[in-house]
């Protein structure tokens, strides 16, 4: 659950993470990377390809790639913005 003064952003979904969320982007209140992607799945429980997509995803937090860091250490801030980036094909 976010805090009650988490720090608000945006997420931003890309491609098939776009595709599943069946929206381009949504506001979050969290405090932490974790947090928000938690929530982000409860609002989307009526699309369950949501959490199978977001799973394979790898995130930007205002423009730093997250890579395997656990994503409850990712502090998130205020005005902020994750990207959602799904596996791409090609090379």
């Amino acid at each position: 659950m976010a805090m009650k003064n988490a720090p608000a952003g945006t997420i931003r979904y890309w491609a098939a993470a776009r595709a599943a969320a069946g929206t381009q982007e949504e506001p979050y209140a969290a405090a932490t990377l974790a947090e928000a992607l938690d929530a982000a799945r409860r609002r989307h429980t009526a699309r369950p390809e949501f959490a199978r997509v977001l799973m394979r995803c790898s995130f930007l937090v205002d423009g730093t790639p997250v890579g395997t860091r656990d994503h409850t250490t990712i502090q998130l801030a205020e005005g902020g913005t994750v990207e959602v980036l799904p596996p791409f094909a090609g090379g």
